[in-house]
């Protein structure tokens, strides 16, 4: 977790993977924890958390969607109508 640069041109945040987003949110945090957030970025910093949070939460419930789609599926592998062998 390093200390973000207050002029780093941030790349816009659905652009970032979940890991780098994340770790973003997590210096943001550590910035205001150890109260080291400059006055006039302290704004900027929480509407970027703020950014960064939902999008974490989209990508999450979109994950979890497609998931419990494909959950049936993986349920249905092998419970098709197979003849049974009388022979047995």
């Amino acid at each position: 977790m390093s200390q973000l640069e207050p002029t780093t041109a941030l790349s816009p945040v659905v652009e970032l993977g979940y890991g780098e987003a994340s770790d973003e949110l997590d210096a943001i945090i550590a910035e205001l924890e150890r109260g080291v957030i400059d006055v006039d970025l302290l704004e900027v910093r929480l509407r970027r958390a703020v950014e960064i949070v939902e999008e974490l939460d989209r990508r999450i419930k979109g994950a979890r969607d497609k998931v419990s789609s494909l959950l049936p599926r993986l349920d249905a592998v092998g419970q098709e109508d197979v003849p049974e062998d009388e022979s047995r």
